[in-house]
């Protein structure tokens, strides 16, 4: 973008103002995250490395670091952690040597689902937040302008993962409930 096309002020009006969103929005996330992993023992930054680990199943590092928005040795030494409390597994494939790549153990992937099932056992105050919109407007927020400025800062693929993602937890969720009805 030239920089005709905006002038200064709009460029340190918007950036200002999206720091402070960010922020704020950040603060709320930060504390709904960390209340409801906090009784299994767990950082953001470990339930990140499961949670992508768990959906991109056989993750390189690299892949973690990318798409949970972290260095590399971040993902790394956590991961490392991991893997001590015997939830993940690391290994190197044979047509490349040069990457690792992690994968949940049966424990890592029963955590995720016990995770899951006690997500409303803690306050989220997005979610309390949110509610007004979603009773107005009967969904919850979108944030299409916001998905596509992170697609222009991450990349598609980024975006990708996130939406499949997305899409397997909406998935999984169907089919924890259609196991719940019949069972009653």
């Amino acid at each position: 973008m030239s920089e005709e096309s905006y002038t200064m002020k709009e460029a340190m009006l918007y950036s200002q103002r999206i720091g402070h969103l960010s922020k704020a929005l950040w603060k709320a996330v930060e504390k709904d995250w960390q209340q409801w992993i906090k009784p299994f023992d767990l950082n953001i930054n470990e339930h990140h490395i499961l949670w992508i680990s768990y959906h991109l199943k056989g993750a390189s590092i690299s892949d973690v670091a990318r798409f949970g928005v972290m260095h590399v040795s971040t993902a790394f030494n956590f991961s490392k952690k991991l893997e001590e409390r015997g939830f993940l597994r690391f290994s190197k494939r044979d047509d490349d040597k040069r990457n690792t790549y992690i994968e949940l153990t049966e424990a890592g992937s029963d955590l995720i689902l016990e995770m899951n099932r006690h997500y409303l056992d803690t306050p989220h105050h997005i979610i309390d937040g949110s509610l007004p919109l979603k009773e107005l407007y009967g969904r919850f927020p979108e944030f299409l302008d916001v998905m596509a400025v992170i697609r222009n800062i991450y990349g598609d693929d980024f975006v990708e993962i996130f939406e499949r993602s997305h899409k397997n937890y909406q998935e999984e969720f169907e089919e924890m409930h259609k196991k719940e009805m019949v069972t009653k």
